[in-house]
């Protein structure tokens, strides 16, 4: 999507640190951090919410990149969310999974 800022980290038209990329994916620090350890999960197809897609193969890849980067990280406690719609709290509509650590995080937050 042409006016989307996660496209264009994904296709390297908007510099960020990338923390993983595969062939589906990539995960970057977050630039709003809400807690020590705040990564965003994308893929690099565009899809605008976790209501927009049924391709599997996009959806595993996210999980499995989730796996992958707290592995390298060697991240063991973690919450991982995805917002859906605005009313959920989604600001960016490409669907994007946040990683979240590095203090305690209670429920509800606070």
């Amino acid at each position: 999507m042409e006016n989307c800022i996660f496209c264009k980290i994904a296709n390297k038209e908007i510099p960020s640190n990338l923390v993983y990329e595969d062939e589906y994916t990539v995960a970057f620090n977050d630039l709003n951090p809400q807690a020590p350890v705040h990564i965003l999960v994308i893929p690099k197809a565009h899809y605008a919410s976790l209501n927009e897609t049924d391709d599997k193969e996009t959806l595993a890849a996210l999980l499995n990149a989730v796996k992958e980067v707290t592995k390298k990280l060697g991240i063991t406690d973690y919450r991982t969310v995805i917002n859906t719609g605005k009313a959920a709290g989604q600001e960016v509509f490409h669907i994007h999974l946040h990683i979240l650590s590095g203090r305690p995080l209670n429920w509800p937050p606070g």
